[in-house]
């Protein structure tokens, strides 16, 4: 055994009062072991991970009662990571004991390159390592998780890498310490599923080289599926349910855990078919968005980055269609150029047989009604000062929706009701609401000027199970209440399977396939497809 957990309890202070947010939970993890622990948001997992690590501001944290013993090499002795000595347990982090953060641009520090965070990463834990010797070890890291070109990104910032590179560069500072515990906080969310099915594999031979012990915190139960030895189901700051993987997954005996696997989209109840009008309501026309690249002193443009390179694609009025592709494929930027969020470079957006590319931006403010984009971080495109109230009735006054500020305050309302939210929650602010509510939140702004089109940009990669199968049946039941079309941006195609009606898959900034959803999923053609049909982590593979 390499950890015990013992009755951990876990309090936290707020100006509300103490909140008990770990309950008396064991837990216990072999050497070797991958244990994953499974619940929804607030249920307590990540309170759990850092109350091991130590992680919790003194100030409004404490624990009324447990133990964390932490085994030495010979598994003869073991510490108590609550009672050691702070200066004691900043040896044990790293050397001993790693995590990964779900949140990568908040724990990347923004004014050292991402080369220098994870050399001295490596020089911390591995005293005596020369600074060429951390840099070869780093450059090993980037490579093992995917990260293009790894002598250059090594100097770059984190703000030039995308979420998902991001996510790699604190997997492979993790990965380079070579600790015997690695505390995985959803390490995989933001990923491509190619990259995801990567880093799995690297972590599973990590495991098998050096005998590293892995507790992964996750709420996709396909990766639980294929990388758990044991599950821990939470909830409420309590274990539910534990046991060996398949007796968990697959005969669970608690009704929280029965509704998680209920909640997965291949267990969802099929939506009835909906057809299309078949009428083209957007198209785009060999359309390019190219991004220079300035290097010199003179900061001049020596290459372009051809993010969207030539693509021609179709929505009808009333469909759904799912954009697939990894991270870096061009799919956000497509969608951003579809709705002049971004100028496109060559090519031509025609709306309602209307080439939007040619008109001014002033001609083209009175279509901002018509086109609407939920994005993929509810928090961060939520004004943290105004009420949901002002953030939705704000764009309905610039659009002259509503006779007077009343009616569009009942206006606001309907909204919140029609996404599954009281009426009443409109008085509060972003911070007062889960993950969940200001995903709802979102969809309910991009409704409030009754769009015609809705680019939904990667709106579930960061949900629960249960709440992405709310949000799923949600946009579904807007849907056919609104007569919307929506353009789908996802990497789970599991989800794609699920809600849209056609798929097109990009690649570099092309567009290699598209069809119908079931045979371009059941039947792909492009090798590019096939990779990510088979890179999926499905919850029925053993």
């Amino acid at each position: 055994m390499l950890l015990q957990v013992e009755n951990l309890q876990t309090m936290l202070s707020s100006s509300t009062g103490d909140i008990h947010a770990v309950k008396g939970i064991d837990l216990q993890i072999d050497r070797g072991e991958t244990v994953c622990l499974v619940g929804e948001s607030g249920s307590g997992k990540s309170v759990t991970a850092l109350s091991i690590m130590r992680l919790l501001p003194e100030s409004i944290a404490n624990h009324p009662c447990g133990v964390v013993s932490l085994s030495s090499d010979n598994g003869r002795q073991s510490i108590d990571l609550l009672t050691i000595e702070n200066d004691q347990m900043t040896r044990v982090r790293g050397r001993r004991m790693a995590m990964i953060f779900q949140e990568p641009m908040s724990s990347l520090n923004p004014v050292f390159t991402i080369g220098e965070q994870i050399a001295e990463a490596i020089q911390l834990t591995q005293p005596g390592t020369t600074d060429s010797q951390a840099r070869a070890v780093a450059l090993s890291a980037l490579r093992d998780v995917r990260i293009d070109d790894p002598e250059s990104r090594f100097n770059d910032y984190p703000h030039r890498l995308s979420g998902g590179q991001r996510q790699r560069v604190m997997i492979a500072m993790a990965l380079a310490c070579k600790s015997e515990l690695l505390i995985a906080d959803e390490p995989t969310t933001a990923l491509d599923v190619t990259v995801q099915a990567g880093i799995l594999e690297l972590i599973k031979d990590l495991q098998y080289t050096s005998g590293m012990a892995v507790l992964f915190i996750t709420h996709d139960l396909g990766v639980v599926a294929q990388v758990a030895d044991r599950v821990a189901v939470m909830k409420d700051g309590l274990i539910v349910e534990q046991g060996l993987r398949d007796d968990v997954l697959y005969q669970p005996t608690h009704p929280y855990t029965q509704k998680l696997v209920d909640s997965l989209p291949e267990n969802l109840q099929q939506p009835a078919a909906v057809r299309a009008s078949g009428e083209l309501l957007v198209e785009t026309r060999d359309l390019q968005v190219y991004f220079p690249v300035r290097s010199g002193l003179l900061r001049r443009v020596t290459s372009r980055i051809r993010a969207v390179d030539g693509v021609t694609l179709k929505i009808n009025r009333g469909e759904i269609v799912a954009l697939v592709g990894e991270s870096g494929s061009g799919k956000s930027t497509l969608g951003r150029a579809i709705v002049r969020l971004l100028e496109p470079t060559g090519g031509s957006v025609y709306f309602e047989g209307k080439d939007i590319t040619r008109i001014s931006k002033e001609a083209f403010r009175p279509l901002r009604t018509d086109l609407q984009v939920v994005f993929q971080d509810p928090l961060s495109s939520l004004n943290p000062r105004l009420t949901i109230a002002t953030t939705l009735t704000e764009p309905m006054a610039v659009h002259r929706i509503g006779e007077s500020n009343e009616h569009r305050i009942e206006l606001a309302q309907q909204l919140m009701e029609d996404v599954n939210l009281p009426a009443d929650y409109i008085w509060r602010y972003p911070h007062e609401f889960s993950g969940g509510q200001r995903q709802r939140i979102g969809i309910a702004r991009a409704l409030a000027v009754k769009p015609k089109l809705i680019v939904c940009d990667e709106i579930t990669s960061a949900l629960d199970v249960s709440v992405q199968a709310e949000i799923l049946e949600l946009l579904l039941k807007l849907r056919e209440q609104h007569g919307l079309t929506l353009l789908f941006i996802t990497h789970n195609i599991s989800v794609v399977e699920y809600v849209s009606d056609r798929t097109a898959v990009m690649h570099r900034g092309r567009l290699v396939e598209s069809g119908p959803t079931a045979e371009v999923c059941g039947n792909p053609r492009h090798a590019y497809t096939q990779a990510l049909i088979d890179a999926v982590p499905r919850f029925g593979r053993n």
